[in-house]
């Protein structure tokens, strides 16, 4: 017998439904796994954007000359200085002050420091610590980030549980396939086919379909994935807007396909040998 010749095969209604379920699972996969690798790759922009960028609130005005005097010395270290303004403060304060408040006199005086390294930071925060408050960008935004790691942790948990339906799906339409040839597949056994042979002949039916509902389900997630970067991107703001997937990632996405095609194949041939040995 030829090993790369199909013996038996499903009917079109079998085959489409099968087709059916695994393009949406694999639909489900893609899309799960990109917003894992989006959210991965925005939390690592996010921590990156901020890490060089340092807040110096100044309570007592007598130590703002003391302050110039370190920004000067350490001028090699800074990459720029920026006086955060009165009419600035009173904005970002707006929401929580009454209307008619005059805020003015009581506001400190603010900069905003980037460096142009990250590992400096812990000697620029050691010299201005004593004459104001030093506030890194990153503890203060350290909340975001807590929650982009949460959301990631969920995600991945329903990619994990995408894939066992996977397992469990191709599972099923192995012995599913199994029971509707069993004639077949007793036929085989006469002429003296051994479990590898019928297996391979299961792989070649599964693999099949898995392949084409691959495709379908990568094809059908591709745009939804851009739509969810586009919408995140319009947010402008927040680590919403530092979503985005890197060329390795979508290299990742395709072999994503790929991958669960190999999965389902030998899912197949365990779950086949599995009950030809009548266990």
């Amino acid at each position: 017998m030829k090993k790369n010749k199909l013996v038996f095969s499903l009917v079109r209604e079998q085959s489409s439904f099968m087709t059916a379920v695994m393009s949406v699972l694999t639909f489900l996969a893609v899309l799960a796994f990109g917003i894992v690798l989006s959210i991965s790759t925005g939390i690592i922009r996010w921590n990156n954007q901020w890490e060089k960028f340092a807040t110096i609130q100044v309570t007592t005005p007598d130590n703002i000359k003391t302050i110039q005097k370190i920004f000067d010395t350490n001028a090699d270290k800074i990459a720029s200085v920026r006086e955060i303004s009165k009419s600035e403060m009173e904005s970002l304060m707006k929401p929580w002050i009454s209307s008619g408040a005059k805020l003015n006199n009581y506001l400190p005086q603010m900069f905003e420091i980037q460096l142009k390294k990250s590992s400096d930071m812990t000697f620029m925060k050691n010299e201005l610590s004593t004459q104001a408050k030093f506030l890194t960008h990153t503890s203060a935004l350290k909340p975001t980030m807590n929650t982009g790691w949460k959301i990631l942790g969920i995600t991945l948990f329903v990619f994990a549980l995408i894939l066992v339906s996977i397992g469990v799906c191709v599972s099923y339409i192995s012995r599913n396939i199994a029971m509707l040839h069993k004639h077949e597949l007793e036929i085989l056994n006469q002429v003296g086919a051994n479990d590898k042979f019928i297996a391979h002949q299961m792989q070649l039916i599964v693999g099949k379909i898995s392949a084409t509902a691959c495709l379908i389900g990568f094809l059908l997630s591709v745009p939804f994935l851009l739509m969810i970067l586009g919408t995140a991107h319009s947010a402008r703001v927040g680590l919403l807007a530092t979503l985005s997937l890197s060329t390795s990632d979508w290299f990742a996405l395709i072999i994503l396909p790929i991958l669960i095609v190999v999965f389902s194949v030998y899912i197949t041939k365990k779950t086949t040998i599995k009950i030809l040995s009548g266990k």
